[in-house]
């Protein structure tokens, strides 16, 4: 029987999904790439914060040899996309996030009646907010699930979500990535936000309930301000569709 794959850690997911040449939508360009979330993250530590390879898979908790064939992949995705104009995603992979940016979830639990949301795909976490179908909530008393269900989201337009789930009666969120400005959204709204987490969602709750939940401190690509930009105007890229990820 295969070994199976260690997650390698990252330390912050994509602030967006993808990027398009200028001048072409998804369905216009000559093709797409896939970069999974590992691979950017070998690029976002030795190519822009100019770690060698060696901290680079101390960080990501791998081998050298490891990093060396992801960072590989990744520079040969990012040069195919840039020569031959294609439509670059950044999506999935095996990865976790970093343990140094993960404190310990505690909610009181006692006499308590609530609903917690999972961006949820396929049961597991999906892993941009912005761009979530689907939210599984669940109903809570006294620290155990009473009942939960599939919500479509879809329609509710981004930037609407925090809405969507404040009108569902939602106290709590478990997501995987999630913007600046989503995060100050949930916040004005009252919603306690548990982000950076990936897997299975039904466990990601009851690690919640049971106190021994990890979540991210930092669940937001980290490079903004910091000599790059999203442009929706032709000036340099797009981020996804035009717009940054929330």
């Amino acid at each position: 029987m295969a070994r199976p794959r260690k997650n390698r850690i990252v330390g912050a997911i994509p602030g967006s999904e993808g990027f398009v040449p200028i001048g072409c939508t998804q369905g216009q360009c000559r093709g797409k790439v896939i970069m999974t979330v590992e691979e950017y993250e070998t690029l976002r530590l030795i190519d822009y914060l100019k770690l060698t390879q060696e901290e680079c898979a101390s960080r990501m908790e791998v081998s050298r040899p490891t990093v060396t064939g992801i960072y590989e992949q990744a520079r040969f995705k990012l040069a195919d996309a840039l020569v031959n104009e294609k439509l670059l995603l950044i999506e999935g992979g095996n990865f976790d996030f970093s343990r140094e940016h993960k404190k310990t979830a505690y909610i009181e639990k006692e006499n308590t009646e609530m609903k917690i949301a999972v961006t949820y795909e396929n049961g597991q976490i999906f892993q941009h907010f912005g761009h979530c179908q689907n939210f599984k909530i669940y109903e809570v008393e006294d620290g155990r699930v009473l009942s939960s269900q599939v919500i479509n989201a879809a329609g509710s337009g981004h930037g609407a979500l925090a809405g969507f789930l404040q009108n569902a009666g939602v106290e709590m969120l478990i997501c995987g990535g999630i913007g600046g400005g989503a995060q100050m959204a949930l916040a004005q709204i009252g919603i306690r936000l548990f982000a950076g987490i990936s897997g299975d969602a039904d466990a990601a709750v009851d690690a919640l309930l049971a106190g021994t939940l990890q979540y991210s401190e930092n669940p937001t690509c980290d490079h903004h301000g910091e000599g790059h930009s999203c442009h929706s105007h032709g000036e340099g890229h797009s981020c996804g569709e035009g717009k940054c990820h929330e």
